[in-house]
């Protein structure tokens, strides 16, 4: 394999992460990776237009805002001739819009990217039954009143009332025709993970996040401020209340008779955007930037999708190998929490040797992650997996986890990673500069 060419990492950024209440959220993708990128751009010594490109990952765009990173560059300040593109790989899109900064920086076609992810999941759309489509074609072309008094009479409440909602047609596999949480349903009856174990696994990352929060360990969120003057400065899925016994009383959502699965120890559908700013070499010394990192190598990985929650396993385990690494070796760990289940199944199946054996060719088992050094601000359980931003954000919150200062000491490597609906994985390799 060609060796890896390392890309900077100069800054980045993101919004609080706005939990989904049932209602349209107060901003639009657009709004949220705007408001964000343009605060992470004023602190630049270089102007917006200077950017080669703008690329954006996003699992869910308005219909208002198909290509979505062209509507953000422009928004941005970039001017006409900064191109501004959207990439999808569900789950890791904004994982993915990171590592097409890198191809294009790494083949010379780009030295100065910002890229990311947003996705305002609360204004996914309502979608019409096929039936109720029809309704309304056929009303479309009516051209006398009797036709359309016709196909009123033909009108039955039920076709009217029964809106598909698209989050949970978009969280659903069309292959294995299983929704996320089921798929985390299988890898705890895989892993025998019981549910006591799923809720004081989401307990800690409330904890965590609270923790974080308190001692002002986000330091890259922008505050958000909508149009009647209100503030949004922090995270707001964190439950400070969460407990066990409070998490015990929540029924199963996806398997209702025998799952483990529930909504308190599963990620939460939340709005967010999150922004890096790559750089060359080259881009580096011609701006006098000072980069907050680098990172020095990425893999994508496949497996099935009815088990999708192990994508961070196949995905960070040949980086690992490539490296000369074990687990432990690194510093500190990001591996997006979609369900409790997925990320616990994740530090089973490293430590299974048949797993590793069968499933990723090893001779043995990887070992035990210690679990001080994973998701140590904690996670989505507690902040919320905006999907198209999530990638970005664990990125990013990596690089300031390894830069900080314990006890005298800095981190120097470590590794986001991330399960994909439809069975895959993402993993990126950073280190401090």
């Amino acid at each position: 394999m060609a060796a890896f060419a390392s890309v900077y990492i100069v800054d980045g950024a993101r919004t609080p992460f706005l939990k989904s209440r049932n209602v349209p959220g107060p901003f639009s993708a657009s709004d949220l990776a705007t408001i964000s990128g343009r605060a992470l751009l004023a602190r630049q010594p270089f102007a917006p237009d200077q950017l080669d490109e703008v690329i954006v990952g996003c699992a869910a765009p308005s219909v208002d805002e198909v290509n979505i990173g062209r509507v953000i560059a422009l928004r941005l300040g970039c001017g006409n001739k900064v191109p501004g593109w959207t990439v999808m790989r569900n789950c890791a899109s904004g994982m993915q819009a990171i590592d097409s900064a890198i191809a294009n920086i790494q083949n010379g076609r780009s030295q100065l990217v910002m890229a990311g992810g947003v996705d305002a999941l609360s204004r996914t759309h309502l979608l019409y039954s096929d039936k109720m489509v029809m309704w309304f074609s056929r009303m479309a072309q009516a051209r006398t009143l009797g036709a359309r008094i016709g196909l009123f009479a033909k009108l039955r409440l039920g076709m009217l009332l029964s809106p598909v909602i698209g989050i949970v047609k978009g969280l659903t596999d069309p292959v294995v025709n299983l929704m996320m949480g089921q798929t985390a349903e299988n890898l705890a009856w895989k892993f025998g993970i019981s549910r006591r174990e799923m809720d004081a696994f989401s307990v800690e990352s409330h904890r965590k996040v609270a923790a974080a929060q308190a001692a002002g360990r986000f330091e890259e969120i922008v505050p958000l401020i909508d149009t009647s003057g209100k503030v949004y400065a922090a995270d707001d899925g964190v439950r400070l209340d969460s407990s066990e016994q409070n998490l015990a009383r929540l029924k199963p959502f996806f398997d209702r008779t025998y799952g483990k699965i529930t909504p308190g120890n599963s990620s939460q559908i939340t709005d967010g955007a999150a922004w890096l700013l790559l750089a060359s070499a080259g881009a580096v010394e011609k701006y006098k930037l000072e980069p907050i990192g680098k990172i020095t190598d990425t893999q994508w990985a496949g497996l099935d999708p009815a088990q999708m929650g192990l994508g961070p396993v196949h995905a960070a385990t040949p980086i690992l190998q490539r490296h000369g690494l074990g687990l432990n070796d690194l510093d500190a760990w990001e591996i997006n929490e979609a369900f409790a289940a997925q990320v616990q199944g994740c530090l089973r199946a490293w430590n299974d040797a048949a797993y590793c054996r069968e499933e990723l060719g090893l001779d043995c088992a990887l070992g035990a992650l210690d679990t001080g050094k994973l998701n140590v601000d904690g996670g989505a359980i507690a902040l919320g997996h905006p999907v198209g931003a999530s990638g970005a954000r664990i990125v990013l919150h990596l690089l300031h986890v390894l830069r900080r200062n314990n006890d005298g000491k800095r981190g120097k490597r470590g590794i986001a990673t991330i399960c994909i609906g439809g069975g895959q994985g993402g993993a990126v390799l950073v280190e401090t500069v």
